[in-house]
């Protein structure tokens, strides 16, 4: 089910920073009580393919979500003595050396589950009368925009080989900041300083007619 236009939930995590602080973050008060955005992105495993990519990635682009106020933050399941020992992996050796955001560590799954991004299935064994789990227990790659208010205004998933593509959350921000402050809606392939719309059936038709 989509949490688009609901409360981010508010549950509280462990964390860690760059510099090995153990952090307790909740990522509803992140946004609320700071007024930001908060973009919280899920990845399937510390220490394996992609997912070093796409950490780099959202580093290399901290600056344009800092001047967009809004806080990234990681997370998948792993502990933070794991994510402290891959924060110390140098890059050219697959770790994510020079990364500066905290990374959730949802050890209970607390928060995964109450979002429904892992891979896992519960199954009924007939034999021993037990609940089992199939599948691998951890996140798919999701990624939500929330607010200041604490609504989430973008949620997606990926599956586990295909990277996320950075700029397009960027844009989204861009996009979802023009509705906040302009009250204009924004159409396909809308980019920060292009042409929006009224929410209305004669600013569609004139905005069609001119593209």
């Amino acid at each position: 089910m989509s949490l688009v236009g609901k409360k981010f939930p508010n549950i509280t995590v462990d964390a860690i920073s760059e510099m090995g602080d153990n952090l307790r973050i909740n990522v509803l008060e992140e946004a609320t009580k700071n007024n930001k955005k908060v973009l919280l992105f899920w990845y399937p495993k510390d220490f394996t393919f992609v997912c070093p990519t796409e950490l780099h990635a959202f580093q290399a682009a901290l600056p344009e979500f800092e001047q967009r106020n809004t806080i990234v933050i990681g997370a998948s399941c792993d502990t933070n003595e794991v994510h402290f020992a891959w924060l110390n992996t140098a890059k050219n050796n697959g770790g994510i050396e020079g990364v500066t955001y905290p990374l959730l560590a949802d050890t209970t799954r607390n928060l995964s589950k109450a979002l429904d991004i892992l891979d896992a299935q519960e199954v009924y064994d007939e034999e021993s009368n037990d609940i089992l789990i199939e599948g691998s227990n951890v996140t798919f790659r999701a990624t939500y925009l929330i607010d200041e208010t604490g609504k989430i205004f973008h949620e997606s998933v990926n599956d586990m080989p295909l990277g996320r593509n950075v700029n397009e959350y960027l844009r989204l921000i861009d996009a979802y900041t023009h509705v906040q402050t302009k009250g204009e809606v924004c159409p396909a392939n809308w980019e920060q300083g292009k042409e929006a719309m009224n929410a209305d059936r004669l600013s569609t038709a004139a905005y069609l007619a001119q593209n």
